[in-house]
């Protein structure tokens, strides 16, 4: 499993040296966008609008926009610094919580937690005490040149860190449209809803869900393959110099032609008219 992050989990004074590794993967079937006459794939480059050539990596920088078109630029030395400064391959504990007192809107990504060189004990100590004490822990991590706010909590005899949300970062429920502020149902139709819930419920056993969706776009694209319904992309031809081969014929065709002999300039001769 592929390591994405290095560093170590601290409370109290266990330290705990770690690696986290995605616990979920994006299984979306990816589609390319093609040019519809030749299918050649499109080609999504950066460029700056106003000089209008093609930039490197190492011709931008990050900028935060103060006022439409007025940016202030910041080097990446001084993101650098800030995130030394957060303490970047640290996760520290701060406090411990219930489960249930985090709503689930807060969440946002999931991270297996393996224990790195030296650290099996530790790591063993804070998972038996999260699962005799039914807690969660509450912890900062700076992941991606952002400091997020995560839980660390026990999964399937493995520990897990979950990035979630800070509170501003959560919009309120007040600027939701439309939302009907009271309840106007009848007993009757309250009561033929909650039956429906019941004949409904049941264990939540995640096998049992499936992504229709893909399911069908794989199959179309099997048939398609199958059926030999494949196109091919038209290969990128080399770019020919247009300007400068014009030039260069021109200046052939410049040189090839005769040189025309010079006419001889004739002198200005002026006569002085003799005075009467």
């Amino acid at each position: 499993m592929h390591t994405i992050w290095k560093g170590s989990i601290s409370f109290g004074l266990v330290n705990i040296p770690i690696k986290l590794h995605s616990a979920t993967e994006d299984r979306d079937i990816k589609l390319r966008s093609l040019h519809k006459e030749c299918h050649t794939p499109i080609k999504y480059e950066k460029v700056c609008p106003a000089c209008e050539k093609e930039l490197d990596q190492a011709d931008i920088v990050k900028g935060y926009e103060v006022t439409k078109g007025k940016f202030v630029v910041l080097e990446d030395e001084e993101l650098k610094e800030l995130k030394e400064a957060s303490g970047d391959k640290a996760v520290e504990i701060v406090d411990f919580i219930k489960m249930e007192e985090i709503d689930p809107i807060f969440f946002d990504r999931s991270y297996f937690v393996s224990p790195n060189d030296g650290g099996k004990k530790a790591y063993s100590l804070l998972r038996k005490a999260l699962q005799e004490s039914g807690k969660v822990g509450i912890a900062k991590i700076t992941m991606r040149s952002k400091e997020q706010l995560s839980i660390v909590r026990v999964y399937e005899h493995t520990l897990v860190m979950e990035t979630i949300h800070y509170p501003d970062e959560v919009r309120g429920t007040g600027d939701v449209p439309n939302v009907p502020e009271g309840d106007e149902i009848s007993e009757k139709e309250l009561e033929t809803a909650t039956m429906l819930i019941d004949q409904l419920t049941t264990e939540f056993q995640p096998e049992n869900y499936k992504d229709q969706y893909r399911e069908r776009l794989s199959q179309l694209i099997e048939s398609k393959q199958t059926g030999e319904k494949v196109v091919t992309s038209k290969e990128r031809e080399p770019k020919e110099n247009v300007t400068d081969l014009m030039a260069a014929l021109q200046a052939s065709i410049d040189s090839s032609k005769p040189k025309k002999a010079k006419k001889p300039t004739k002198k200005k001769t002026t006569s002085k008219k003799k005075a009467q």
